[in-house]
């Protein structure tokens, strides 16, 4: 009837001994727990006019822009860039450090600074000699030796899984050395258990969730970054890689609706608004995204690569993500107000939802913020050790970058809540149900407690 559903009446197929269940409280959990109203035919056509051209532009742009895997390169034997292979220790034992010294001379140093000590360390202490076997690649079965100071955060024990690194222009004996620890039991452990409470909690929305999120790193793996490797625009690439997995996630794990549609428009406007500010403070501040090791490596191995687009395609990537919680929780929050009293308009769902928002505003900034800092602990920790001062620290680009990132995205989310909470409530509101339908509505459940109420009448002694 014009787009409204009257829930189904669960009272008529109970018979006069079922009737005390089925009375006039009954009636009303019913209602208060049936499918939600869908919008009229008309609010679906508005938003169909918008979103379908935009997730068709999303769709043109992975066609156009999809790289087909990442370009090849001479590999430099830097951090990642590097051949390795799995790898065993087999063997720890200890032995003097004098006596495995290359030089055969014992080291000096001031024992006042770190490096005299631990040149002192390495010349008396007790080192110790690690044999590891290779476990996989052409040389497997293949040991090397490996000597671990004293002083060395990272120690070697018998038994231990191990990634060596592999230098094949290196002599033989120095081909092999440890580059990290193997990891991946207790990594896929904990994704285990995340996955497991997940469904256990979530059920089958938690399922969906977890497919939501393989596929946006399917996304991330196989188009951000190999696209940007192929010398695409970042922040082209990232605002139609973000849309995507926008797409992708809120529509698989809260259903094709015009509920998940409103906050697909909410987290859409947020994203802009992120995109224009990131893009003119990253180039006010003259931040150029090469800060670090990994940039630095980055940037010598494709200088062809954008570096202050990278940032700000991690700017909008990374905000996308709490950018969904927030717009879907306040247009659930305008949904749910609606369904408990249908004839509030818009301005009184905006106020009630408004107020919701400003409690998730507060504890999302703070989540976000807090997230950034722990991120940046160590290098915020250095700068304390320095005594440097607060405005020297963060006009430093390294902290400059975490602070527009933090900033920006924030702007974003506090702007998020608004908007889309404004959008749900003029969607939500525009589809009031007609008098006509209100009247049948009334008689029907009239009808249906005065049939529940001659069942109770009739079990009197």
């Amino acid at each position: 009837m014009m787009g409204y559903e009257r829930p189904t009446n669960t009272g008529t197929g109970h018979g006069p001994d079922q009737g005390s269940g089925a009375g006039a409280g009954g009636h009303g959990h019913a209602h208060s727990h049936g499918p939600a109203a869908p919008v009229s035919r008309h609010l679906r056509k508005v938003i169909a006019a918008i979103l379908i051209p935009f997730t068709a532009a999303v769709i043109v742009g992975l066609v156009v822009l999809w790289p087909g895997g990442a370009p090849s390169h001479k590999r430099t034997g830097v951090g990642f860039d590097r051949q390795t292979q799995q790898a065993t220790v087999t063997k720890v034992v200890e032995v003097s450090c004098k006596s495995v010294n290359a030089s055969g001379d014992a080291p000096t140093g001031d024992t006042s600074t770190a490096e005299g000590t631990s040149a002192q360390q390495e010349a008396g202490g007790t080192c110790k000699k690690a044999t590891i076997r290779v476990d996989t690649g052409k040389d497997k079965g293949r040991t090397f030796t490996e000597i671990v100071q004293p002083d060395q955060p990272r120690q070697l024990h018998q038994s231990e899984k191990v990634v060596a690194a592999y230098e094949p222009s290196a002599p033989k004996d120095l081909q092999y050395s440890v580059a990290d620890v193997n990891r991946r039991f207790p990594m896929g452990l904990l994704a285990g258990i995340f996955a497991l409470a997940v469904v256990v909690v979530g059920r089958l929305r938690g399922v969906m969730a977890l497919a939501a999120l393989a596929i946006s790193f399917m996304v991330l793996n196989f188009f951000v970054l190999p696209a940007i490797l192929q010398g695409s625009n970042p922040l082209l690439v990232a605002v139609i890689g973000s849309s995507a997995i926008m797409l992708i996630a809120l529509y698989m794990c809260h259903g094709l609706s015009a509920r998940t549609s409103v906050a697909v428009l909410g987290t859409l406007v947020s994203l802009l608004l992120i995109g224009i500010l990131g893009s003119e403070f990253v180039g006010w501040a003259t931040l150029t995204g090469n800060t670090d090791d990994s940039t630095g490596l980055i940037h010598g191995l494709y200088p062809s690569i954008d570096m202050s687009g990278l940032l700000l395609a991690g700017v909008i990537i990374g905000s996308l993500g709490v950018l969904d919680d927030v717009t879907v929780t306040q247009t659930s929050a305008v949904w749910e107000l609606h369904e408990a009293n249908p004839t509030m308009g818009w301005r009184g769902l905006y106020r009630a939802g408004i107020r919701i928002g400003r409690d998730h505003i507060a504890s999302v900034v703070n989540t976000l913020v807090l997230a950034y800092a722990g991120a940046a602990l160590p290098l915020l920790l250095l700068f304390s050790i320095a005594q440097s001062s607060v405005g020297a620290v963060a006009n430093s680009e390294l902290v400059a970058e975490e602070i527009v990132r933090t900033l920006v995205g924030s702007i974003g989310l506090v702007a998020s809540v608004p908007v889309t909470t404004a959008l749900a409530a003029l969607v939500v509101s525009a589809d009031r149900p007609s008098p006509h339908t209100e009247t049948a509505t009334a008689g029907t459940a009239a009808t249906d407690g005065a049939a529940t109420g001659r069942g109770r009448r009739r079990r009197k002694p």
